[in-house]
């Protein structure tokens, strides 16, 4: 199997946020790496990634970092493909970590999901890859429809849910 996605953290304390991802991945069947690099401990490793990514056939990577977290927009700075920023709470509640990475300059973007959103990061990429891929748009479309399915039957339960003033 050859990866066609990167899962990219500043740190492996990171790990547990970005499983989320990696079970989309697996749920999606879509082969994936992950990497710890840092924008500010391993430059030369980050920049070798990102300048090669392409070339190894990774499509789309995400990257997550948190505090300074310029390690999403180190790596959008020297590649073509597509970097989705997850901002990680690590201090600030994370609001320093995402404001890092959604205020990029301009010819820089990166796609900036919530903060510890790896899930959506993954699903995210996943809407991306399905753009050339029609399986992929069929198992994306079931997913979607048991996401409506599950509040659909939260809604019926909850109907069997009583207090004295509640009108249904």
């Amino acid at each position: 199997m050859k990866p066609v996605v990167s899962i990219i953290m500043g740190s492996t304390s990171d790990l547990p946020i970005m499983e989320k991802a990696a079970k989309i991945f697996d749920e999606f069947e879509i082969p994936f790496e992950m990497h710890a690099l840092s924008a500010h401990r391993t430059p030369a490793e980050v920049e070798e990634f990102a300048k090669n990514a392409q070339s190894r056939g990774i499509e789309v990577i995400i990257a997550a970092a948190g505090m300074a977290a310029h390690l999403p927009g180190v790596i959008a700075s020297m590649t073509v493909l597509p970097v989705i920023g997850v901002p990680i709470n690590s201090t600030l509640d994370g609001m320093d970590a995402l404001l890092a990475i959604v205020q990029m300059p301009p010819g820089v973007p990166v796609a900036t999901v919530g903060i510890n959103g790896s899930m959506n990061a993954a699903l995210l990429a996943v809407q991306i890859l399905a753009g050339k891929d029609a399986g992929l748009q069929s198992k994306l479309s079931v997913y979607k429809e048991n996401l409506k399915t599950k509040i659909v039957k939260a809604n019926e339960e909850l109907l069997s849910v009583k207090y004295k003033f509640k009108t249904n």
